[in-house]
């Protein structure tokens, strides 16, 4: 056997256990915190460490319990998912609706200091966001947004738009001059070839990005219990969760159900943008 047939079984080899790895680090936390909201209280002071749970044992009455209104005596994580939902989707077509614009305008557009722009829009994120809070809260309380969905949404949007032109950016300058020469030709203003040409060339980068902005506002925690804490209606799911977290008399099995119903919207948001990402990213866009 030569060395380098011998390198590329060792490296094969090694691929596979560290993907192994990997997976098994990834899933089992999940998996586990699924298994325990599964579970009623008694079974899992029984038998803590089981990685399965058996038939009799099998219920679903924890997740009733978390999604069920407080007004029914549950913990009311079906009106924090609308919240959070509200928040988060209003917060990514914001961002967006301002990030477009601006990552065309850095990539495509020639003006001074255009090239230091970008690392000026991440510069915000050299300060901590607990400095801003104090002086966002005040901004805000002043406007009477200080207990808002609204207001919490336009915070996100301060903290998300830098980010996205960032990335955006990055992607608008890969697309070809010629396609937008091509529409020039054909007529269309630089309004019209944006919209109609490059966006639907950038819907995969549009798409991780507001798959990337959304899971930003879904978990975020600082600003909405700044912001909400004294209206629990409009309490987004990390507050409901924490307050599940820091109830004694809550069993763990239902804070791993609020976890899971945390989770899940994102993976299944994640796995159904994954399948867009892949589709039509040039076809028939270039006419030379």
């Amino acid at each position: 056997m030569s060395r380098a047939q011998f390198e590329e079984r060792l490296f094969g080899v090694l691929r596979w256990i560290v993907i192994a790895f990997l997976a098994v680090i990834t899933v089992m936390p999940f998996y586990y915190m699924l298994l325990l909201s599964l579970k009623p209280i008694d079974a899992l002071l029984l038998d803590p460490g089981s990685l399965w749970v058996s038939t009799k044992d099998f219920t679903l009455s924890t997740y009733r319990d978390v999604l069920r209104s407080t007004d029914d005596g549950g913990q009311g994580f079906l009106k924090f998912l609308l919240n959070s939902a509200l928040v988060s989707l209003g917060t990514v077509a914001l961002t967006l609706l301002a990030a477009v614009p601006g990552a065309y305008a850095i990539s495509r557009l020639k003006f001074f200091g255009h090239r230091q722009v970008s690392a000026l829009f991440l510069a915000v994120y050299l300060f901590p966001a607990t400095l801003l809070a104090v002086p966002l809260f005040v901004v805000f309380a002043k406007l009477h947004l200080s207990s808002s969905l609204v207001g919490l949404a336009i915070v996100y949007v301060a903290q998300t738009v830098p980010v996205a032109i960032y990335m955006l950016k990055n992607y608008l300058v890969t697309i070809p001059y010629s396609i937008e020469e091509a529409a020039a030709l054909d007529g269309l203003s630089r309004l019209q070839t944006l919209r109609k040409v490059i966006l639907p060339l950038a819907l995969p980068s549009l798409m991780a990005t507001g798959l990337y902005v959304f899971m930003i506002a879904w978990n975020e925690f600082l600003f909405a219990l700044l912001f909400l804490a004294a209206d629990p209606g409009k309490w987004t799911v990390p507050l409901g969760l924490a307050q599940l977290s820091n109830g004694v008399e809550v069993p763990k099995t239902v804070l791993m159900a609020g976890s899971v119903v945390l989770t899940i919207p994102v993976i299944l948001l994640f796995f159904a943008a994954e399948r867009m990402l892949t589709e039509g990213l040039t076809s028939g866009a270039d006419k030379s």
